[in-house]
C-alpha cells in the first residue's frame, strides 16, 4: 500500500509539474512534520486545480473591468426594478378619493401657473416648469374618463370651471420667446380632454353623470370658448390641426347627447366660424369634411334662420358649384357634397331662405349640377 501511495504521488509530479513547484515552494517551514497521510491529502487537494490554476490566476487578472461592469449593469436593474416596484405600489386604484386628490393637484398646480404668468409676464423661464406640471396633470386627468360616473367630482369640485378657464391660456408666446418645442400647448391637451370626456359612448354609460358634465359645460358657455380657441388656432400646424378636429368631436358629441344645445351653439359663434372655415381657400381635409358634418347636424335641428341672416345659402352653393364640373375625386370629397346637400334642404325648409335660394340662382345650378 505504501508503494502504491508513492507511485500515485510521482505519477501527479509527472503529470503537472506546475502543482508540484508551487506547492514545494509555498509550504511553510514547519517545525513538526505532518504525517504521510496529511501530507498525500495536501498534495491532492493542491492538484485537484492542477494547470488551470494558472488559466485562473490570469482570469481573475483580466476579470476586474468586466465584473466591475457586470456589477454596475446589476445595480442599474436593481434601481430599475425597485424604481418600477414603488411606482406600482405608489399606483392607486381609480376610486372617488383618488380622483379627488387628482383633482385637487390639478388646481393647484393651475393656479400656481396663473400665479407666475401674472407675477413674470415677460420671463417665460419663471413659468416654463409649472406649465409642464400643469400638462402633466391634465394627461393624467384622462384616466377620469373611463369612469364617467365620478364626473360629478368634476363639477363639485371646481374643475370643469377651472378647465374651461383654461382654453383661454395663451402661451404659445413661450415657444416664440424661449424657442423650446418641449412647451405644451396647455389648451390643447385641454381640448383632448373634453373630447374624451364627452364621448358618446361615455356618456351613455352614465346618464346621471353625463347630466352633470353637460350641464356645466352649457353652463360656462364651452361653446363660445371653444370657438374663441379655434379663432387663434394655426392649422397648418399639425398640433393644432388636430386641436381643431377634437374640439369639432367635443360639440358633435354634446349635440348628438343633447340635440337642444344646437340652438344655442350656433347663435354662440359656431355657425359663422363653420361657414368660415367652409369658404376658406384651403386644401380639402379632414377638417373640412368634420366641418360640413356638424352644419349639417346644427341646421337638422336649429339655426336655419341664422344660417339665412350669414348668407349661408350662397356658401353653401359656392361650395356645391365645385362639383358642377367633376364629380367627387374621393369618398370624403362625396361624403363632404352630401353634407353640404343635406344642410341645403334643412335651410330650404324656411321660406325667407328659399328666396335667397332662387335668388343666389340655387336652381341653375342643381339643372347643372344634374346634367
Amino acid at each position: 500500500m505504501k508503494g502504491f501511495r508513492v507511485s500515485r504521488s510521482t505519477s501527479s509530479r509527472q503529470c503537472h509539474p506546475y502543482a508540484l513547484h508551487s506547492h514545494i515552494e509555498r509550504v511553510p517551514n514547519r517545525g513538526t512534520k505532518r504525517p504521510r497521510e496529511d501530507e498525500e491529502e495536501d498534495v491532492k487537494v493542491r492538484h485537484k486545480p492542477g494547470g488551470g490554476r494558472e488559466r485562473s490566476r490570469h482570469r481573475e487578472e483580466e476579470a476586474p473591468p468586466a465584473a466591475e461592469e457586470s456589477e454596475d449593469d446589476k445595480k442599474k436593474l436593481l434601481q430599475i426594478m425597485e424604481r418600477g416596484e414603488e411606482e406600482e405600489e405608489e399606483e392607486e386604484p381609480l376610486d372617488e378619493s383618488s380622483v379627488k386628490k387628482m383633482i385637487l393637484t390639478f388646481e393647484k398646480r393651475s393656479y400656481k401657473n396663473q400665479e407666475l404668468r401674472i407675477k413674470f409676464p415677460d420671463n417665460p423661464e419663471k413659468f416654463m416648469e409649472s406649465e409642464l406640471d400643469l400638462n402633466d396633470i391634465i394627461q393624467e386627468m384622462h384616466v377620469i374618463a373611463t369612469m364617467p360616473d365620478l364626473y360629478h367630482l368634476l363639477v363639485e369640485l371646481n374643475a370643469i370651471h377651472s378647465l374651461l378657464g383654461l382654453l383661454g391660456h395663451d402661451n404659445t408666446d413661450i415657444l416664440s420667446v424661449a424657442e423650446s418645442p418641449a412647451c405644451p400647448f396647455i389648451r390643447s391637451p385641454v381640448v383632448d380632454l373634453l373630447q374624451e370626456l364627452t364621448d358618446i359612448d361615455t356618456l351613455h354609460e352614465s346618464e346621471e353623470g353625463a347630466e352633470v358634465l353637460i350641464d356645466s359645460l352649457v353652463e360656462g358657455q364651452v361653446v363660445a370658448l371653444l370657438v374663441q380657441n379655434l379663432e387663434r388656432l394655426d392649422e397648418s400646424v399639425k398640433e393644432e390641426a388636430d386641436g381643431v378636429h377634437n374640439t369639432l368631436a367635443i360639440i358633435e358629441n354634446m349635440a348628438e347627447f343633447r340635440p337642444e344645445m344646437c340652438s344655442d351653439a350656433a347663435q354662440q359663434g359656431l355657425m359663422q366660424w363653420l361657414l368660415k372655415r367652409l369658404k376658406a381657400k384651403m386644401p380639402f381635409d379632414a377638417n373640412k369634411l368634420y366641418c360640413s358634418e356638424v352644419l349639417a347636424i346644427l341646421l337638422q335641428k336649429q339655426g336655419r334662420e341664422l344660417l339665412g341672416e350669414l348668407d349661408g345659402i350662397d356658401v353653401l352653393l359656392q361650395q356645391l358649384s365645385v362639383f358642377k364640373r367633376h364629380n367627387p375625386a374621393t369618398a370624403e370629397e362625396q361624403e363632404m357634397m352630401e353634407n353640404l346637400f343635406d344642410s341645403l334642404c334643412s335651410s330650404l325648409m324656411l321660406s325667407s331662405n328659399r328666396d335667397r335660394f332662387l335668388k343666389g340662382e340655387g336652381l341653375q345650378l342643381m339643372n347643372l349640377m344634374l346634367r
